[in-house]
């Protein structure tokens, strides 16, 4: 059986994070000053306002909008598009308030962009943000479908801002878990789906298997209710990079030894692509959206305020293992 893996399906994560490099190389100019950077290359960047900061942060919907097309279906990724933002802004202790929209298209549909603005309303509503502004550009020589992309301002107390720094040995991951695919990984998914034969309308779980790569991205809110009422020393948005996205928070060792269960999709994904293990969580979220590290005295805090459990812990050394797996 041929065996997929996201470089093969077109995404090098490891070329991408060698470009990227590139491009930060030449990008030396700082601001002084009111409104000076305080936090660079995180999950949001932080801007200096006095005792609090601003915290920025872009991103995109991706090839989600692929499977959006197959479908004729464009209500939900404007969710994902506010998930993917709000959600790394959660992920240093901002609290998110504004977000502005680009959305690219090679030809103007008012139905589709009708839909597409269902989903980006119902992402503020449950992100409690006003969608402020945005842009949209027709763009027929550049693309054949659509983009969509945005940008999402936060607040947060300078010293709240979460970085990782605290976590120490001992420390427990506890595990939020995810709806679904959310917005990553999805051209490894459909390049196997689709190689398979099968259809994005052909049954699956009770669905279509459109309908479940579509199901809308998470968004952790409630996290910053554990924030303003617990101890924590680290938080991870398990987006892009799949687990890997630990490593962002300190050069420490992270054991997941009790791994929350996967949704069905991604056991399609990896059977029908012969994916291995280590692959499908350097990929995916499998199951674990979002995480929060802390003292072990603290999970009952947590509980309070968000579903999930302990999945693992950490300790002295380096890396993420998942039972017993390094994830690299």
């Amino acid at each position: 059986m041929e065996k997929f893996s996201y470089a093969k399906a077109g995404v090098d994560i490891k070329a991408e994070e060698r470009a990227v490099k590139s491009l930060i190389s030449k990008i030396k100019h700082i601001r002084e000053g009111f409104g000076r950077p305080i936090l660079m290359g995180h999950y949001a960047s932080v801007l200096d306002f006095g005792s609090y900061g601003v915290a920025v942060t872009t991103d995109g919907v991706g090839t989600k909008v692929i499977v959006a097309e197959k479908m004729g279906k464009f209500d939900t990724i404007g969710i994902d598009c506010v998930a993917m933002n709000v959600n790394d802004l959660i992920a240093i202790g901002a609290e998110p308030i504004a977000m502005v929209d680009y959305i690219a298209t090679f030809r103007p549909d008012e139905k589709v962009m009708e839909q597409i603005a269902i989903g980006l309303e119902r992402g503020c509503e449950i992100a409690n943000i006003t969608l402020v502004g945005g842009e949209t550009a027709t763009l027929p020589d550049l693309i054949r479908g659509w983009d969509l992309v945005g940008t999402a301002v936060g607040v947060v107390e300078k010293d709240k801002i979460i970085t990782g720094e605290k976590i120490r040995e001992g420390d427990v991951i506890f595990g939020i878990p995810s709806s679904g695919i959310h917005s990553n990984g999805l051209t490894l998914a459909r390049k196997v789906i689709e190689s398979a034969g099968l259809s994005y309308h052909d049954k699956f779980n009770g669905k279509t298997i459109g309908e479940e790569l579509l199901t809308p991205t998470r968004i952790y809110i409630d996290v910053l209710n554990v924030v303003r009422n617990c101890e924590v020393h680290g938080l991870a948005h398990i987006t892009g990079g799949g687990f890997l996205n630990l490593k962002r928070l300190k050069d420490v060792k992270f054991v997941i030894d009790k791994p929350l269960k996967p949704h069905k999709i991604f056991k399609l994904i990896q059977e029908l692509g012969n994916v291995d293990d280590d692959e499908m969580f350097r990929t995916f979220n499998m199951g674990m959206g979002f995480a929060v590290i802390l003292p072990e005295d603290e999970v009952e805090c947590v509980r309070k305020f968000v579903d999930g459990r302990v999945v693992g812990y950490v300790e002295e050394g380096e890396g993420v293992y998942v039972e017993e797996m390094r994830i690299d």
